[in-house]
């Protein structure tokens, strides 16, 4: 678009229309925040002219600015105007590679994460730049169509079910493009950070909470069937599921993720959905409901019977059937230890408690916005203050009460920053 035309859609998106950015810069080497960064934010389609230059903190971490946005109503109604505007970033950090990100996309009234992985120079090495090109949303943007699949695979042929329960991977194997594309790239992503990205990819953050909620459903137990069944693997390929919309869901490589997408993921992420007597997890097909149809779930129906007051379990089961229920994987690959059952707050005291407060001096430091405590296991008000730290820092409301989310997220970031620190 020419800078002429970016002026015409800019005075389009009303001032009143804002949504929230901030940019989260770290190394690729692992979890090592990069402070002092340069970032640099434009509009996508005026790279001439730059709307605002920031600093990444200690945590490498910019503040948070509004930028402006399309009107709300374009995300709530299929076949609108885009409903979301888009931007490029420029990250630029001493003895890291230039990133450039274009397409981030914001969606007013709720606040976009950007993160951004900085390749260190080699010492021999000149500047060099990295530039990643997000793709249009699945709502906006006509993907290929998913090619129906049974619900339920097969227990009885050896070798289909390798698994013999549901567990919540660390990591998934995403292959960007479909199956027998061998030229496409394997990529190693979080589990939770894998969700986070396709329900970002797949519907939009303004929609009710319920709808959100079951449509994160609906994605976890499709991707934990693809894992469960180990499906991709059993046909001989090297990955867990594809990127492809034909084959499994939209994922795209280094897009943004929305704040309250990413919390009620990290609320929900070892549920999945179950049918009576299915040790399987199923696999919940979805489509937009406009564009194309399905035998699963309507992304755009399930907006619908938010705005009616549906909750997520009666959205589900309006389109699965009664006989659909949210399961709970007991077991979570790559932490010390699971949620104890309940919070963890001032008065608590234990071995819970002392692990908490050991798990957030390590992570101190690699971030040292983190207050490091007495490891005493009690929970007193400095041990609070660290947690608080710790959730401001890693997008969870900031209570200062270790949660089911705030479990986790400390330990997966303690799991990352002590991985680093191992020898090879």
């Amino acid at each position: 678009m020419s800078v002429s035309n970016h002026s015409t859609y800019a005075a389009q998106i009303d001032a009143s229309n804002e949504g929230g950015l901030r940019i989260q810069v770290t190394s690729t080497l692992g979890m090592v925040p990069v402070p002092d960064a340069s970032v640099t934010i434009y509009y996508a389609d005026n790279p001439e002219s730059p709307i605002q230059t920031l600093t990444t903190d200690i945590s490498g971490q910019t503040p948070i600015i509004e930028l402006p946005a399309p009107p709300v109503s374009y995300s709530l109604e299929p076949g609108s105007p885009r409903p979301y505007s888009e931007y490029a970033i420029q990250v630029i950090a001493p003895g890291y590679e230039t990133v450039v990100i274009s397409g981030s996309e914001i969606l007013p009234n709720v606040t976009s994460i950007q993160p951004v992985e900085l390749p260190p120079l080699e010492v021999s090495e000149e500047d060099t730049e990295e530039d990643i090109n997000i793709g249009p949303h699945t709502l906006y943007y006509d993907y290929p169509p998913k090619i129906p699949e049974e619900e339920i695979k097969p227990m009885d042929e050896t070798g289909e079910i390798v698994l013999s329960r549901v567990v919540i991977p660390e990591f998934i194997i995403v292959h960007d493009g479909v199956p027998d594309d061998s030229t496409a790239p394997n990529y190693y992503v979080r589990y939770k950070d894998y969700i986070k990205n396709v329900a970002s990819s797949e519907i939009y953050a303004t929609w009710p909470e319920s709808a959100i909620y079951a449509n994160i459903l609906a994605i976890m137990s499709f991707t934990l069937n693809r894992v469960y069944t180990e499906w991709y693997r059993a046909k001989g390929y090297n990955f867990t599921i594809t990127s492809s919309t034909a084959y499994d869901q939209k994922w795209i490589y280094g897009r943004n993720i929305f704040e309250n997408i990413s919390y009620l993921v990290d609320s929900v992420f070892a549920n999945y959905l179950s049918r009576p007597g299915v040790r399987q997890p199923i696999l919940t097909s979805y489509c937009d409901g406009k564009r194309v149809t399905c035998s699963g779930l309507s992304q755009w129906g399930s907006k619908y019977l938010g705005d009616e007051g549906y909750s997520a379990i009666e959205i589900i089961r309006y389109y699965f059937g009664n006989d659909m229920y949210v399961n709970t994987a007991i077991s979570v690959s790559g932490v010390p230890s699971s949620f104890p059952g309940y919070n963890l707050t001032i008065g608590s005291s234990g071995d819970k408690v002392r692990q908490i407060q050991q798990q957030l001096n390590r992570i101190a430091q690699n971030y040292p916005a983190l207050p490091t405590v007495s490891v005493d296991g009690i929970y007193g008000q400095g041990t609070a203050n660290a947690v608080r730290a710790f959730q401001r820092i890693f997008n969870i409301p900031p209570t200062g009460i270790v949660d089911y989310p705030t479990w986790y997220e400390i330990s997966n970031i303690y799991v990352g920053v002590s991985r680093i620190a191992e020898p090879s």
